[in-house]
């Protein structure tokens, strides 16, 4: 199973994750990412290019002249695609580009790119974004403690933050997407991918073929005084076992002689004699 660190704002590792192996770990397939990438760029297509035919051009409907006799080429109307400003044949019309792809590869294709970001080391994830203020300078002092010298970042939250949203709609290169819009092409266009705890949760346990019934809880880095108690835990443990050997032999031997004075027996009183008359 995947696990990835997590670190605070302030950029220090503050424990880790354990992500979904068929969501972070898959092998990557480039033709689920190119049909991905072709799909979603066809969406994107606006498809509202217009040319105008002759029934649309501006221009008198009247025959210039008559049809025949004048040793002229017949022309029935000015507005004829053969003259200057006349209609365009067979030419484009608004229509959409986009087309149906199983959810199946769309899904696929989103495990992949998620799992090249993951095997190549360009994943962060955020424990909280939990912003003060929603000033761009401070915000951008917090990326580059979390991650030095990243061309482009795709931040990808689960809930609505107004404090996230208008401190990184200024910066270049920084993109903010919603874990249910969430795009393989937006994944591979950008550099560096940053999440939050919760998107993470929440991307393995919607992408996953097996349902996690169990919740998924981070794991807390040992601290200095988890690290000191444990020294002391081997340092006695390393102690000679005659000391316990003693300790344990008090009490035995203790109740040892407590059990011999209840079993011996008491002694009978002797008759005393007759007195001879």
């Amino acid at each position: 199973m995947p696990v990835a660190d997590v670190k605070n704002l302030e950029g220090k590792k503050i424990g880790t994750i354990d992500l979904a192996d068929d969501v972070f770990g898959v092998k990557v397939n480039a033709h689920l990412l190119h049909e991905a990438v072709r799909h979603y760029l066809a969406g994107k297509h606006a498809g509202t290019h217009k040319t105008k035919d002759k029934s649309e051009v501006s221009g008198s409907g009247k025959k210039l002249w008559k049809q025949k006799g004048t040793g002229r080429a017949r022309v029935g109307s000015i507005r004829s695609p053969l003259w200057r400003h006349g209609g365009t044949v067979h030419g484009p019309t608004p229509r959409s580009y986009s087309y149906a792809l199983p959810k199946k590869m769309i899904i696929g294709a989103l495990r992949s790119a998620l799992s090249s970001k993951l095997a190549e080391q360009k994943m962060t994830i955020v424990d909280a974004w939990e912003l003060e203020t929603h000033k761009t300078k401070p915000f951008r002092q917090t990326l580059t403690r979390l991650e030095k010298e990243t061309p482009s970042i795709l931040l990808v939250d689960n809930s609505s933050n107004v404090n996230l949203e208008r401190a990184s709609r200024n910066i270049e290169g920084l993109t903010l997407v919603p874990t249910n819009a969430l795009e393989a092409y937006d994944l591979l266009r950008h550099d560096h991918l940053m999440m939050s705890r919760e998107a993470a949760v929440k991307l393995s346990r919607a992408l996953s073929a097996t349902p996690q019934e169990e919740p998924i809880q981070i794991q807390p880095a040992p601290s200095a005084t988890t690290k000191h108690a444990a020294g002391e835990k081997s340092e006695h443990a390393k102690a000679p076992a005659k000391t316990h050997a003693k300790a344990h032999a008090a009490p035995k031997a203790a109740k040892k002689h407590a059990a011999e004075k209840k079993e011996k027996p008491k002694a009978k009183a002797k008759p005393k004699a007759k007195k001879d008359k």
